[in-house]
């Protein structure tokens, strides 16, 4: 586990809970909350749920002042942002949302990447298949997607978790051979003079990797 601090519901910053601590947090009136949420917004709450945007909770208070409880709704959000289903997409990388279902702000990489262990440590449990080279792909996907250089990315998604920071360096690792290798490519296709699907026959290649690659560049 790593030394992130869950934050309040208010904030609905990405929670990393223990497994069990959704079932703790969980009180009767939660569900009947978390049904209104999803027949009021089903974008965010329905049967597919999207990462809402930080101060969701005043929004959701200012919008509907007498239909719920302070305290009710806070619980459910919290019961919400702790589940499995909610930290998978929190782990995709996608956006935060607004209650319209707008994307209004990019998610944080430290967000992507705690969640992504948290979710990692409950299916990890459930199986004896060994989940960790999955995982350290999607570090790399994340690392990527994150814009960061691979040190900056590391000194923020670091923790004290040994365990946790060995398979980020194996991630970490494979990034900077992924990006030399598309270095080395890019500069092979510079000399070559051919075209993207030229290039990608005379090396085998996927043109669409090779498209991708010079978008990227």
């Amino acid at each position: 586990m790593t030394d992130t601090v869950t934050p309040p519901a208010e904030t609905v910053d990405t929670p990393v809970a223990a497994p069990n601590a959704a079932k703790r947090a969980a009180k009767p009136d939660v569900y009947p909350v978390l049904e209104k949420l999803a027949a009021l917004y089903p974008q965010l709450f329905g049967a597919e749920f999207l990462p809402m945007k930080r101060g969701i909770f005043q929004d959701l208070l200012e919008r509907h002042p007498q239909e719920f409880d302070r305290e009710q709704l806070k619980a459910a959000l919290s019961f919400h942002t702790r589940s499995t289903r909610y930290l998978t997409a929190v782990a995709s990388g996608l956006p935060r949302h607004d209650l319209l279902g707008a994307a209004v702000e990019a998610m944080a990489p430290e967000h992507v990447h705690h969640a992504l262990l948290e979710v990692f440590r409950r299916r990890q449990g459930r199986t004896q298949e060994d989940l960790r080279p999955k995982l350290v792909a999607r570090m790399v996907q994340a690392l990527e997607a994150s814009g960061l250089a691979p040190a900056a990315y590391a000194d923020l998604v670091r923790s004290k978790d040994e365990s946790a920071n060995a398979m980020l360096a194996e991630a970490l690792s494979q990034a900077e051979a992924r990006a030399a290798k598309n270095e080395a490519l890019q500069r092979a296709f510079e000399a070559s003079g051919k075209t993207a699907e030229e290039f990608a026959d005379m090396y085998g290649l996927d043109p669409r990797a090779v498209r991708r690659m010079l978008t990227e560049k």
